[in-house]
């Protein structure tokens, strides 16, 4: 089988030695069409963020068709479209069993911690292999993920039709929040510091506004998480407003419990999505929403030119991809 593995910090290649996966019991085979490139991504593909070993199957957003299905699976069968929820919560843990599954304590993660899905054929836990309501183009698989961690977030934040909200970062977690944003009936302003991304984010929707003063903004998501936009962040949330942190950074940031107290901020941190609702919903509204997601997206590059995809994704406006359609096309 053929997979895109990690055998060296920035270094993706393509190996046809892999074994093919065996559906446990509780598991599905997903023959993988799409896999979409996040900042997670990168981090493993710079070697910054250790993995257990190399050469290591990268990737984590995705989808395809089930073609196996474990002995105690009865609600998945071959031929469904899924896309693939993948964090996988152990249901035991104390923020598990509150219901907040982005807490987990035992969490294992594709292309993180367990081998990852850019790969010919996956063996998923079934329970986070989610069957497609109606079929969708496999673009559309590689971002369902990042825009069920976009419609989480402003759950959580709990933004009303007509109320402005600025995002700062317009990568492509941005744009998706800027789409989910947008879709919520928010008005969306967007900041970064590229001028093509910031353009790329005025073609689905959003307004361009400059990082520095200004107006200020009842909600603020920071999609960076870096020290240069919390600055932003900080300096046009509106007195008595909302920062949600979505971005992750290990550099610390300076917010002085005065500024906090006397502007009377919320800050708060936006990791992921809760097991099964949040997922659940996202997969219900990607049909509807596949039009708009198709904007965010780039051209899908082959397996082939994987370090492509990762160069695009690190430099190029919008979504990067990669379509391993063809891989089973040609499949025997």
């Amino acid at each position: 089988m053929r997979a895109i593995v990690l055998t060296e910090p920035r270094r993706a290649e393509v190996v046809g030695s892999r074994p093919d996966p065996e559906p446990g019991p509780h598991d599905v085979v997903v023959e993988m069409t799409a896999v979409g490139l996040c900042g997670s991504d990168l981090a493993v593909h710079d070697g910054t963020r250790p993995t257990p070993g190399r050469p290591w199957v990268l990737g984590h957003e995705g989808g395809g068709r089930i073609v196996a299905v474990g002995a105690a699976v009865a609600d998945r069968r071959a031929g469904q479209q899924v896309v693939i929820e993948p964090n996988y919560c152990c249901f035991a843990c104390p923020p598990c069993l509150r219901g907040m599954t982005s807490g987990c304590e035992r969490r294992r993660s594709p292309g993180i911690t367990v081998p990852g899905v850019l790969a010919e054929r996956v063996a998923v836990p079934a329970r986070f292999a989610w069957p497609l309501p109606s079929p969708v183009g496999p673009e559309i698989l590689a971002c369902v993920e990042p825009y069920a961690v976009a419609r989480s977030a402003v759950r959580r934040a709990g933004v009303a039709p007509g109320t402005p909200c600025l995002v700062v970062g317009a990568g492509s977690q941005g744009l998706f929040t800027c789409l989910t944003l947008l879709e919520a009936g928010a008005r969306v302003s967007v900041t970064d510091s590229r001028a093509d991304r910031v353009a790329f984010a005025e073609r689905i929707g959003a307004r361009p506004v400059a990082p520095g003063g200004g107006r200020a903004f009842p909600f603020v998501f920071d999609t960076a998480g870096v020290p240069a936009s919390w600055e932003t962040s900080a300096r046009r949330v509106a007195t008595g407003g909302t920062v949600m942190v979505i971005g992750m950074s290990d550099e610390p940031f300076g917010l002085s419990t005065m500024e906090l107290t006397r502007r009377q901020l919320q800050v708060r941190g936006s990791l992921i999505y809760d097991h099964p609702d949040d997922f659940a919903a996202t997969v219900a509204a990607v049909a509807g929403a596949a039009p708009r997601l198709a904007g965010v997206l780039r051209p899908g590059v082959p397996p082939e030119q994987a370090e492509r995809a990762f160069a695009e994704a690190r430099t190029a406006p919008g979504k990067s991809w990669i379509d391993l359609s063809g891989w089973g096309e040609d499949r025997p």
